[in-house]
């Protein structure tokens, strides 16, 4: 299943829906969460939090938890030496692993596990809606927990994106 996401939910202040391929709401945003500090929750269409996100405040490394109603389920975070490509890893509770490598300021990756099985991909292409992107969940993957994913790697690689060219200019970025 293919969903339909908008980039850069975090500077969103409305509450929005996330629409399957069909064009049918599957799951909601709650926008009165952005007003925390870089947490959003996702809700399905029936309204039950699905994930709860939050960045961490005081980490060595840019780092969110997506949690659910038992607490934190993954933590994703770039990889901490990658010299040839892009990475980022996802610490799921039960002790697994999933890996996002790609081209992310395209948007335009893949989810996988420690064996390879690929459990999302994420491409602006499929859809030609201005700011946004499209996750494909795999059969068989909470379609949540990759969405989450999704979101999490977009708002850091833009969190570091917003940092570097801060650097660039001295700490004034756009100018």
């Amino acid at each position: 299943m293919r969903y339909l996401v908008q980039e850069r939910i975090f500077s969103l202040t409305t509450d929005f829906w996330i629409e399957d391929e069909n064009g049918d709401r599957v799951f909601y945003v709650d926008g009165r969460a952005l007003a925390l500090r870089e947490t959003f929750e996702l809700r399905d269409g029936a309204g039950n939090l699905r994930a709860l996100i939050r960045k961490k405040m005081f980490a060595m490394r840019d780092t969110m938890n997506i949690e659910d109603q038992n607490g934190v389920i993954a933590t994703v975070k770039p990889a901490f030496f990658s010299p040839f490509k892009h990475r980022y890893e996802i610490d799921l509770a039960d002790g697994s692993r999933l890996e996002a490598v790609g081209n992310f300021t395209d948007k335009d990756w893949e989810l996988a596990g420690a064996g390879g099985e690929v459990v999302g991909r994420i491409s602006r292409r499929w859809f030609r809606i201005r700011d946004t992107y499209g996750v494909e969940v795999a059969p068989g993957a909470d379609d949540a927990v990759v969405i989450a994913i999704a979101v999490c790697i977009d708002r850091i690689h833009e969190d570091e994106m917003r940092e570097h060219q801060e650097q660039q200019h001295g700490g004034f970025a756009g100018f």
